[in-house]
């Protein structure tokens, strides 16, 4: 049956007089107006619905004989209450403290208030996309595109519930007071719910003026909201607007080629960075910072802060370095770090990272200023000199010489349009008066210096922006720039980037549904060109950064969290832009020398045209005209013939790219570099250039003198054949020679294909199977100067049989003197660790964190890498006064900060794994702490004090229940604070902590 027979049917049972099939048995009167217009819609239809209610469910208490009690089922049960209005207390409280509810089977009692909820079926995928992003903006924000194999159906819902359990009908646990508060809380959240039906049915008919996707974007908050704490509901709307499938992934390569639009045979090459050292997961981040650090031998991405992470997604405070030519990242352990956040901006001075702004939580918005140095890998914070900075975060900055700019920015509901400065060598702030085309406030929008000026893109003010304005900090003035070529659409949380003669646009907000598309705006004629990067991963380049590498666009992060399907993150990507340096081959209308050129770089201008002055040929070394050809040096061996440089003089360079470009010579997929300090270029040809020099058949042009300067006119060019033209390069001093950045790629490889090599040249030495290769493993963890690999690597047992020789192969690949394989921990009381140590004398390490020292015995104790923003949290705490026991100290995850950060007065640390005591009081002595701290050994519930505790740790995991009597006990006699760890579902935590309580 198609989609019209469904609805027609459907319409036909809603008219009918006969019962549906609901327990009421009809719509609720208060959603019968949004019915009617989702089903005048020739695109939608709705199967079920409920306009929100409030009620008491009684059902039945869970069976203890069931065999398997732990495994969910439903209870069913009845309705002793339940109404679509607003609820009146004294009749809740009159229903339930009546004798007849005693009466009933002896059930659980369960107060709830549940929100509007509507499924709506969709003609097509397009429809659903646009109905779901409406009432994501209207504050429906869970809902989502839940089926799309045979009938697309969308969820309209929200998340303002309510559900507390009362007792059960024998007892009831709350009084009066307490249920007439709850009333009270129902009654609040379906008046919110009203208002958002209300609003929700206004936007729907609004849209049918027009197009539901013209009444997206206009309805979104600015705010967004806080949907899951640091992803605001603004791009999560947008996002989910377009409905990126998880399943429709598998039909991307993730090795692909663009084609830049309109302008054929330009292709950027865009490949997915494999990562090693660190696992890829720490970079799933959002809201992050990005700099480029640059030196003569090494270029590296330095990032900060953001949100996600692995483990639990939380706002971060680490700081990496992302290598992008070897794809290695490892972590800077800063001691003195700034706290977690995101939406910050990190700008480059220098050697020295200026950190601005930011959020650390929904409620707190940042103004501080941090500044890394980068070569000795220290954090300061900078003391606030100068006019007021207001907090912000998701403004945009850039850097002029030694002045950083900041422009607009959120701060809770303001959105900012002020232009502040801050002076890096006199460290003070000054807002400045701006003259000009001033442009309106905005945030999430980009910025970037070029030369003199700042170009500022897009952004979020109601709407997404696609306003290009240029600050020029010489005049102090706005202007609005006036670009040719078809203007970027509007976005806002995008990158920008600067490459050469170009400002790069990608990514941000709406997402576009079937490509993602690279804007270019070319500096030198103001006219902007596109890219369309067609076959990609359906990466989501929202929130992420862009750094350019050489030549190559690094991009870092990036993603959204789609109430459809959940949370996703962008895996760092890389893209070629060597390339884009040829788009002006494909303007047939321009001239060769018709745009600026260094005069030094290129040589003499003159009409236009290019002049180059050619060497005088000598008579000392004559050849025969039949036998001229290029120099060629290091010849010898065996060298690819896709692996050959020309290199030229840096005057005679223009002419030898414009004669390489012409015939076809010049090989686009790799890149031209200098030598020598920049006196000569060096350009790789391709292998038709090869095979024609092989030949060694050229004429000599009968009028050609070299001695006399040549003019690269286009004309002459056009009408040259290719023997005249090597004749030019030849007298114009080129030399064919092999290219040095192959060999050097060549030679840098990654840790995972060198140890790929090396382990499958053995098994081929032993006879065994290919298929062993894929027991490698693509990621491992570093504990001090141990490398670990994990668990799942190396199954067979074959591999003992070549154990000797295999793993000093990996240890070497890997460029490590101690190598360890990761087994699970021990279910025992003293979850003990049960790491093998594969190459090496011992498993004792050091790992620092958060400026505290850990040591301890790898393959004896066990090392809780997920705790890192708990340990931070307990940290940051006042415990200067305080006494603490924490019931399992095991080597000191949380002893250690309570001592060293929090300055504790004294802490109890029980513990009764002997392997962990030891590293317990050697940590303690090498943090210096060991005067404040008493170690008890044994069992916590024997050992503990009690009535001497401030706070009491339990971090103990899956759970700590059987210690908590203990706890209790354990707390001063006027009470205390416990911090209760616990393993617990995202949609159980409130069930959780009410048991806790």
């Amino acid at each position: 049956m198609d989609f019209d027979k469904r609805k027609a049917s459907t319409l036909a049972s809603l008219s009918s007089n006969e019962a549906d099939k609901s327990p009421k048995g009809s719509l609720d009167t208060p959603i019968i107006p949004l019915i009617n217009v989702l089903n005048n819609h020739l695109s939608y239809f709705t199967t079920s619905s409920c306009s929100g209610r409030i009620s008491i469910l009684s059902q039945p208490k869970p069976n203890p004989s069931s065999n398997n009690p732990t495994k969910k089922k439903a209870r069913g049960g009845t309705w002793l209450f339940i109404t679509h209005d607003t609820a009146d207390p004294d009749s809740v409280i009159s229903l339930l403290f009546s004798d007849s509810t005693k009466l009933i089977q002896d059930s659980e009692l369960v107060f709830r208030f549940e929100p509007l909820i509507i499924a709506v079926e969709c003609r097509d995928l397009i429809s659903a996309q646009s109905l779901v992003s409406l009432a994501i903006a209207c504050g429906f924000r869970e809902s989502g595109i839940t089926s799309v194999s045979k009938r697309v159906i969308v969820g309209i819902r929200c998340s303002i519930r309510l559900e507390v359990p009362l007792g059960d009908t024998q007892k009831i646990m709350v009084s009066e007071d307490y249920l007439r508060f709850l009333v009270g809380v129902a009654n609040e959240k379906m008046e919110a719910n009203w208002k958002r039906t209300e609003g929700f049915l206004r936007s729907f008919r609004k849209s049918q003026d027009g197009t539901l996707e013209n009444a997206t974007g206009s309805k979104c908050s600015v705010s967004g909201g806080d949907c899951n704490e640091d992803q605001d509901g603004l791009e999560r709307s947008f996002v989910d607007s377009q409905n990126i499938v998880p399943s429709e992934k598998a039909r991307f390569s993730r090795e692909s080629f663009v084609e830049t639009e309109g302008i054929p045979g330009c292709s950027l090459s865009i490949s997915q960075m494999v990562i090693a050292g660190e696992p890829i997961e720490r970079l799933f981040l959002w809201g992050h910072s990005t700099c480029t650090l640059e030196s003569t031998n090494k270029a590296e991405v330095l990032i900060f802060g953001g949100f996600g992470g692995s483990g639990k997604h939380a706002r971060r405070d680490d700081s990496f370095l992302l290598d992008p030519l070897h794809g290695t990242l490892r972590e800077i352990n800063v001691a003195g770090r700034p706290s977690p956040r995101l939406g910050h901006t990190a700008s480059l001075i220098g050697d020295c990272m200026y950190v601005i702004g930011g959020r650390a939580d929904p409620t707190n918005k940042l103004s501080e200023v941090w500044i890394l140095n980068t070569l000795k890998n220290e954090w300061r914070l900078l003391d606030r000199t100068g006019s007021a900075f207001p907090p912000r975060h998701r403004h945009a900055a850039a850097a002029v010489g030694s002045k950083i700019y900041v422009f607009g920015g959120l701060n809770n509901e303001t959105i900012s349009s002020s232009l502040h400065v801050l002076d890096t060598n006199t460290l003070q702030w000054e807002e400045l008066i701006a003259h000009g085309e001033r442009p309106c406030a905005r945030h999430s929008h980009s910025m970037v210096a070029y030369g003199s000026k700042l170009f500022m893109f897009g952004g979020y003010y109601g709407e997404a922006l696609g306003d290009l304005y240029s600050f020029d900090t010489l005049t102090c003035s706005w202007k609005v720039e006036k670009v040719g070529g078809r203007s970027p659409y509007a976005r806002f949380s995008h990158s920008m980037f600067v490459y050469k003669y170009f400002i790069g646009i990608i990514g941000g907000c709406p997402v576009t549904q079937h490509c993602q598309e690279l804007t270019l705006l070319d500096m030198r004629s103001l006219v902007w060109k596109h890219v369309t990067l067609s076959s990609m991963d359906k990466e989501l380049f929202v929130r992420s950064t862009a750094n350019v590498v050489r030549d190559d666009l690094i991009m870092v992060g990036g993603g959204a969290a789609c109430y459809a399907f959940g949370t996703k993150f962008s895996e760092p990507m890389k893209i070629n832009l060597f390339p884009l340096l040829s788009l002006d081959d494909h303007d047939s209308s321009r001239k060769l020398g018709e745009n600026e050129v260094n005069k030094e770089e290129e040589g003499m201008m003159e009409n236009g045209n290019v002049l180059l002055q050619a060497p005088h040929v000598g008579t000392g070394s004559p050849q025969h005209p039949e036998m001229q050809s290029l120099n060629v040096e290091n010849q010898t061996g065996q060298i690819d013939a896709s692996s050959w440089v020309v290199k030229l003089e840096k005057k005679n360079a223009k002419l030898g790219k414009d004669i390489l470009k012409k015939f076809g010579w010049l090989d686009l997929e790799r890149k031209v570099y200098a030598q020598e300090d920049g006196l000569f270029i060096s350009f790789p040809v391709t292998e038709k250039f090869c095979a024609i020099f092989s030949e060694d058949r050229f004429e000599v042009l009968s009028d050609h003198h070299p001695s006399k300067p040549f003019r690269a006119e286009g004309s002459l060019l056009n009408d040259m054949s290719s023997s005249v033209a090597l004749d030019i390069l030849k007298e114009y001093g080129a030399t064919k020679l092999p290219d040095e950045l192959v060999q050097k790629r060549k030679a840098c490889k990654s840790p995972l294909k060198i140890m790929t090599e090396a382990v499958a040249s053995l098994i081929r030495q032993k006879g065994l199977s290919d298929k062993l290769l894929e027991q490698l493993p693509n990621r491992w963890e570093r504990i001090g100067d141990i490398v670990v690999l994990p668990i799942s690597s190396f199954g067979d047992p074959i591999w003992n049989s070549i154990g000797e020789e295999l793993w000093p192969i990996i240890a070497k690949s890997l460029n490590t003197c101690r190598l360890a394989r990761q087994g699970r921990v021990t279910a025992n009381g003293t979850r003990d660790s049960t790491l093998e140590i594969l190459v090496g004398d011992n498993g004792w390490v050091d790992h620092r964190e958060n400026g505290i020292l850990y040591s301890f015995d790898a393959t004896k104790c066990m090392f809780s890498w997920g705790n890192l923003s708990e340990k931070i949290r307990m940290a940051s705490s006042d415990c200067t006064d305080a006494v603490i026991v924490d019931l399992f100290a095991g080597i000191g995850y949380f002893v250690l900060p309570f001592l060293v950060r929090a300055k504790a007065k004294l802490v109890y640390a029980c513990e009764w794994n002997p392997y962990a005591i030891e590293a317990l009081k050697r940590n303690l002595e090498a943090n210096s702490v060991s005067d404040r701290c008493i170690v008890l050994e044994g069992d916590n519930r024997i050992t503990a004090p009690k009535g001497v505790a401030d706070r009491v740790c339990l971090s103990l995991l899956p759970s700590s229940e059987g210690s908590w009597l203990t706890a209790v006990r354990a707390l001063r006699s006027n009470g205390g604070i416990l911090h209760v760890h616990g393993n617990v579902k995202d949609t159980e935590v409130e069930l959780w902590a009410n048991h806790v309580s």
